[in-house]
């Protein structure tokens, strides 16, 4: 007898609670026993999504409610992953759709709500945090309904249920009169409202292919759907792409469901069932894996283009091959295209010579999650400075805007107002949000904002809250001011001295500390101004026999700013590279000798 299901994806805005919330469902069916350790968002599995707190790669799991196994899809929340979720919803029947009880729908909110709505998927709308302070829930559920309406939802889908919900303290209630006790709400209701998968069990065997991930024992491993028939370990399929050719024939060697945060082995599969095949080499996600009788591909929904993209080539500073073990192009190359093939929202360029690759993702924080795993497993590379991609619509160039919602103090308001325009953008709604804070909503080209985020977090003294996502694409804006000042380049390779840096920090923000390592070319600092100046930092001080007052002051340095990947990458100019190693991150110049710099900005001039 095959096992009742249900399938459902968790969707929200960035940080509105989804992983906490899978933990309390998790704790709460039975999943672990009384006395294990079990770690605060469970999901979370990876380093990255665990020292930045947030959700990167979708991934199922699966709980026992009664006698209902459900299938449950932890989505990303951030703009740039949105690919992920595009993917994912495919799998699901039903949705739940999370809010902050404070902050309301935001911009990813109606991202995710979009795609889903468009798949038919019914959703399950939650006010989640429900025990804020600041927690306004009735005006967030006119807000969401406001939503619903302006994405052409149908009467099936505006007739949602609603819920109030803390993840975090484990219950759900439908009023919020009701005794705050435990999850069984919310899952009872999804066993309700959520319908069971479709599919016909006699048709021939046929899996949509939505996610690829690698296993050190089982290889290549395929998560998706199983839509028509079932499936034996062993038996013999075939992978088609969309277009219905031929990809590979092969045998599922393997065949994994999902219990809680681990992948178990089974004989038989069936219609519904979330399900992890190995055994095939070379079928990649938005392939149909069947029968070999199958002849029409599972259809699948157009991945959203990427809006941006950088420039990866081979790390050729003084310091190269020093502090990494992969740094050839061949290695570079084979990485980024395993990665192209894994991740849908990735494109894979090169260049004639082959020693240059053009990545194109959604955002500065995809590309930079992407290049921080590249340095973690030992790789050196140099990035160039993140690029708009353009479209050519009626021999017009557009390019792509952002929806921007940002919540500041008031006081702050005129001042990031007055920074957007400058950047292009045009404000399309201004609101008080109560407790003193204003939402302001903009249409920004998305080149304006790369390298706002940490100006903004200054601009608001680090209380603002900013928030993006891809809008549409429009007409060229015009010119964009670029960074204001010029580089501190060093004219020298050594050892940076504590003399030297006390001596320049009247000439701008230093980079480097004392003992830091530079070399010709490379940038140790800010100028106060807006030309570059070569300066050097390893110019000791003189010792003589001579004594005199106020000579010999102690020498005290400023600490050097610290920027993140995503800070530098968008902190460069377009004539200059960050150089990335699995040990350092350092800013140079495209061209590391002085002559060669000038000889190109004549050449630009």
């Amino acid at each position: 007898m095959t096992q009742e299901l249900r399938n459902i994806a968790i969707i929200a805005h960035v940080d509105h609670g989804k992983t906490t919330l899978i933990d309390s469902m998790m704790k709460q069916s039975g999943m672990f026993r009384d006395n294990q350790n079990v770690d605060v968002c469970v999901m979370d599995s990876g380093d990255l999504e665990k020292e930045r707190g947030i959700t990167i790669l979708a991934k199922p799991t699966s709980i026992q409610w009664g006698e209902v196994r459900v299938n449950i899809i932890d989505t990303p929340g951030h703009a740039d992953f949105g690919g992920e979720v595009e993917r994912v919803l495919h799998m699901a029947d039903g949705v739940i759709l999370l809010t902050d009880s404070a902050e309301g729908p935001m911009p990813q909110t109606k991202f995710v709500l979009g795609k889903a709505l468009k798949l038919g998927l019914k959703p399950i709308v939650i006010i989640n945090k429900i025990d804020r302070p600041d927690g306004r829930p009735e005006e967030v559920v006119d807000e969401v309904f406001d939503l619903f309406v302006s994405l052409d939802a149908n009467d099936e889908q505006l007739d949602f249920p609603i819920m109030y919900a803390s993840g975090r303290d484990g219950w759900c209630v439908k009023e919020l009169e009701d005794p705050r006790d435990n999850l069984a709400p919310l899952l009872d209701l999804v066993l309700q409202h959520v319908p069971e998968p479709s599919g016909d069990k006699d048709a021939p065997f046929a899996m949509l292919a939505t996610l690829l991930d690698s296993d050190p024992f089982l290889g290549r491993c395929l998560t998706g759907r199983v839509i028509n028939g079932s499936a034996k370990v062993n038996d013999t399929v075939k992978a088609i792409n969309l277009d219905g050719e031929l990809v590979e024939n092969g045998r599922l060697t393997k065949l994994l469901t999902f219990d809680g945060t681990e992948r178990v082995p089974v004989d038989v599969v069936n219609v519904g069932d979330i399900i992890c095949v190995a055994g095939l080499t070379k079928t990649s996600v938005a392939d149909t894996i069947g029968a070999p009788s199958l002849t029409e591909p599972v259809a699948s929904t157009p991945i959203d283009p990427p809006t941006m993209a950088v420039m990866i080539t081979v790390n050729d500073s003084p310091f190269a091959g020093t502090e990494g073990k992969k740094v050839t192009s061949t290695m570079i190359r084979e990485r980024l295209l395993n990665e192209a093939e894994v991740n849908v929202a990735i494109t894979f360029k090169e260049s004639e010579s082959k020693d240059a690759f053009e990545i194109g993702g959604r955002g500065e924080l995809q590309l930079g999650v992407l290049i921080e795993t590249m340095r973690r497993e030992g790789f050196e590379l140099t990035v160039s400075r993140p690029r708009v991609l353009y479209q050519d619509v009626d021999g017009q160039c557009h390019e792509p805007l952002e929806e921007v919602t940002i919540d500041v103090d008031e006081e702050y308001s005129s001042t990031v107002v007055d920074k957007m325009n400058r950047r292009k953008a045009e404000m399309t709604d201004m609101r008080s949000s109560g407790a003193g804070k204003t939402r302001i909503t903009f249409n920004a080209p998305s080149r304006g904002l790369i390298g706002y985020q940490s100006q903004f977090m200054t601009d608001t003294r680090g209380t603002g809250v900013f928030n993006r996502v891809f809008h549409s694409y429009a007409p060229y804006k015009g010119d964009i001011p670029q960074r204001r000042h010029g580089a501190l380049i060093s004219t020298d390779q050594g050892q940076a001295v504590a003399y030297a840096i006390f001596n320049l920090q009247d000439r701008g923000v230093m980079f480097v500390d004392h003992q830091t390592p530079v070399y010709a070319g490379m940038i140790v600092g800010e100028h106060s101004r807006d030309n570059d100046l070569e300066v050097n930092v390893l110019k000791g001080k003189q010792l003589t026999n001579v004594r005199a007052s106020g000579t010999d002051d102690a020498v005290k340095i400023t600490p050097p700013r610290k920027m993140s990947l995503e800070d530098m990458m968008a902190y460069i100019n377009d004539d200059e590279l960050l150089e990335v190693t699995p040990t350092n991150l350092r800013l140079r110049k495209l061209h590391l000798c002085p002559h060669e710099r000038k000889k190109a900005s004549r050449a630009a001039s």
